[in-house]
Order: structure tokens, then sequence, then C-alpha cells
């Protein structure tokens, strides 16, 4: 399953519309047995953009693609110097109502697990368990040439180190940790090759044009199929490797309800899109099924 960079898509004019009434979504989880798919919009609330609701970074750069990454030394030093600028802000940032309400869910046995299109760890955070990261992790590092993988705080030290005096001034910081940076402002930045093998580090994430692991899809089929319903959290659905799970979850008779606020790719396969923000939302519905919610 290869990430396509798909930056938009229209509705149609018969899409269903969006409401306000959380009731299905408190019956659903009031059942059990609910599989939560997550986008960047559940990370908004705590201070990580959108990629394409209002003011999305899609509106200001395309990521950087995979072919890209590996091809060119240049792209490799533009994307490193934006990564580790953008991880200082990106690793300061903490769960928010969402997110903490997902984990209280999961805790009281209302969910069979989640499953994210973020990189940000912050459902773990919030004390989630069984979170599968679909498009892998910025906490970790791996090598291209070795396969060695190594925690991304390391890399950071060592960026630090090679790049004293490195802190330009970032335009926004993106969902996939990048900062926009200007070719100035990359300037001559050290990028550091592999400790073990001096091969080509990249972060632990899928990035476009690159595949999902094929286990990693399986493990989320499964949990679909066993699942009794689908709910998904702040995701417009645009790119494939989430929206398939929404089209299984239909295949198998189990009911997709949305929250988000934007119309999204998967909304004619819904039984209900809500369209509030998550962190009131999910709050909401923690207080109407009694389930109390940390921090």
């Amino acid at each position: 399953m290869r990430m396509r960079p798909t930056l938009s898509w229209a509705p149609t004019q018969d899409w269903p519309s969006a409401t306000t009434d959380l009731e299905p979504v408190a019956d659903a989880l009031d059942t059990g047995g609910v599989l939560v798919l997550s986008g960047a919009g559940i990370s908004t609330e705590s201070g990580i953009p959108d990629y394409r609701g209002e003011g999305g970074s899609l509106s200001r750069h395309t990521p950087m693609t995979y072919q890209e990454f590996t091809a060119d030394d240049r792209a490799r030093r533009r994307y490193w110097a934006r990564s580790h600028l953008g991880w200082r802000t990106f690793g300061r940032a903490l769960p928010n109502a969402g997110h903490r309400a997902v984990a209280a869910f999961g805790q009281h046995g209302l969910l069979t697990g989640v499953i994210t299109q973020n990189v940000d760890g912050l459902h773990q955070t919030a004390g989630s368990e069984s979170v599968v990261e679909l498009h892998g992790s910025l906490e970790r590092v791996v090598c291209l040439s070795c396969g060695t993988f190594s925690p991304r705080r390391e890399l950071a030290e060592r960026l630090e180190e090679a790049n004293a005096g490195f802190d330009p001034v970032a335009a926004a910081i993106n969902p996939d940790g990048d900062a926009d940076l200007t070719d100035e402002q990359v300037g001559d930045f050290r990028v550091l090759p592999c400790a073990l093998c001096e091969g080509i580090l990249k972060p632990d994430v899928v990035f476009f044009g690159e595949n999902v692991p094929p286990q990693r899809v399986e493990q989320c089929r499964t949990l679909v199929r066993e699942a009794t319903s689908l709910l998904v959290l702040g995701s417009s659905l645009t790119v494939m490797s989430g929206l398939r799970f929404v089209r299984l979850a239909v295949e198998t008779g189990k009911p997709v309800l949305i929250i988000n606020r934007d119309p999204t790719r998967g909304d004619r396969h819904a039984v209900t899109r809500v369209a509030l923000p998550l962190g009131t939302a999910l709050t909401t519905v923690a207080e109407r099924l009694g389930v109390p919610m940390e921090g």
C-alpha cells in the first residue's frame, strides 16, 4: 500500500450533510468493540497543524517523497534541517482532550484498538494502548543500509553538536514535524550518517511514495474485521492508506462514524459525520457515558 501525494479532492453535490448530534457516537461507544482511526485533526489542539483543514500545511508546501529523499543529497539536507528544527517544537507537544478521551475509552474497555495516521506519539503519551502507528513514528530513526533502529533523541543530540548555532526562525511547523525554512536558512546544515555503517538515516515514518509495511496493513485489516464499528477522528481520508479501512468496514457490515469539522472522502460510507471540534465532542461523549478523563 503506497502513500500517494494526493493533495485535494472535491465532494460531489449529493455528499451527505454533517450533524452536531453526538448520540450515534455515544451509542456506538456504549456498545463497545469500537476501533478508532485517527488523523492529523486530532492533534491540532496540541499545536500540531492539519494537512488539509483550514490553513492546513498542504496550502503551503508539498511533503517530500521517498524517491526525492533517497536520490538527492540536497533534498536530504533540506529535510533534516527542517525536521531537526521542527523536532524541537514537535517533541514538546502534549496530548489534548481528544487524545485523553480516546485513552479513557480504551481504559474502560470500549475500544478494541487505535489505528493512527499520525506520527506524533500523542495517543500513547495520553495513555492509549494497542495503538498501531500506520505511518510510523518520528521518535525512531532507521538506517536504510543496515536497517538499525535508534531513538530520535540520540540523533537530535548528534545533530545539535554537528550544527552548533543552527537556530533559524521557522515560518510554520507541519504535521510530519517538518519546519518551513528557506534554502538560505537551511544553508550548509550538516547531515549525519548511521553511526554503525555510515548509511543514510531516515525517520521511521512512511513518506509519500513509500509503501506502508504489508504486515502493518494486515494487522489493521484484522482490527477492522474484529471491531463492531469504526470511529474516524480528525482525518480527511484523502489518502487511500486510511480510506481503505473505511471501505473494508462497510464491506464487512461495520458502521462507520466520523467526527471531523470538514467533509471527508469517507462521508458517503458513514452513518454520520459530526462537525464539531474533537476535544469538545469527545469530552461531551465521555461525560454522557460517565467515563472519567484524566488531566
